[in-house]
C-alpha cells in the first residue's frame, strides 16, 4: 500500500518518464535504447512506490511507555539544551531513518498537541550535531493526561525538502495515529524532561509505532 504522500510524486514521476519513453521510441524504434529506458522507468517507479509504502501496524496500548515515532538507528542519546518551547536541557533521543527505512512518523503517546513550530532551516546531513537545532524541522509538543511534556522534531536531512506535520495545536492525538511524512532521508529528536527511563541505547534499531523508547516516571 503506498502512502498518500506518494500519491504525486509517484504521478509525476510517471508523468515525467512516460514522456521520456515516448520520444525515445519514436526516435528510436529499432535500437535497444528504447528496452534500457523502459528498464530504468521501471526500477525508479518502482523505488518510488516502495518508499511511500505504508505498512499496517497495530497500535500500541500501554499508556506508560512512550512508543517509537519512526523506523530507524537511535543515533545519540544526550542532554541537549532546547531553546524552543523548554528553554531547558531535555534527554534527546535522535532516530536517523535512512533511505531505505519507512519514512512515516506515529504519534508516540496520548495527550494533545500543546504547541507546534515550523522552522525552514538548512539542509545539513540529518547526522550532523547541528542539524537538529539549525535544518528544516517541525516541532510540535505533546502534553499527555497527568502533564508529562513531549517534544517531538521532525528534522530534514540533506535530500529531504519537504516535512509535513499533522496535528495542530489543541488537537487530541493517540499512539499510533500518523504524526507525519518526512520525504527522502531524515531524522526525528524526542525530547524528555531530565530523569526519564530510556529504554533504549546508541545504535539499536527502532521500528515505528512498535518499540518502547522511554517510560514515563
Amino acid at each position: 500500500m503506498i502512502h498518500r504522500e506518494g500519491y504525486k510524486t509517484l504521478t509525476g514521476i510517471l508523468a515525467f518518464l512516460l514522456l521520456v519513453n515516448l520520444i525515445i521510441w519514436e526516435s528510436y524504434p529499432h535500437g535497444p535504447g528504447k528496452w534500457i529506458s523502459f528498464s530504468i522507468s521501471v526500477v525508479i517507479v518502482s523505488f518510488v512506490g516502495w518508499f511511500f509504502r505504508q505498512p499496517t501496524r497495530p497500535a500500541p496500548f500501554a499508556d506508560e511507555f512512550v512508543i517509537a515515532p519512526a523506523d530507524g538507528t537511535v543515533l545519540n542519546i544526550d542532554e541537549f539544551f532546547v531553546g524552543e518551547f523548554f528553554q531547558d536541557y531535555c534527554i534527546r533521543v535522535s532516530i536517523f531513518m535512512s533511505g531505505g527505512n519507512v519514512h512515516i512518523n506515529w504519534i508516540p503517546l496520548n495527550g494533545f498537541v500543546r504547541y507546534l513550530g515550523y522552522n525552514p532551516g538548512r539542509h545539513l546531513f540529518a547526522k550532523h550535531p547541528k542539524s537538529s537545532d539549525q535544518n528544516e524541522r517541525s516541532t510540535l509538543v505533546i502534553e499527555s493526561s497527568n502533564g508529562n511534556q513531549l517534544m517531538v522534531r521532525q528534522i530534514a536531512g540533506v535530500m529531504a525538502r519537504r516535512v509535513i506535520t499533522y496535528p495542530q495545536v489543541g488537537t487530541e492525538v493517540y499512539t499510533g495515529g500518523e504524526l507525519g511524512f518526512i520525504k527522502f532521508g531524515s531524522r526525528v529528536d524526542l525530547f524528555f524532561p531530565k530523569g526519564t527511563e530510556i529504554l533504549v541505547k546508541k545504535g539499536d534499531k527502532t521500528k515505528g509505532n512498535v518499540t518502547p523508547i522511554a517510560v514515563w516516571n
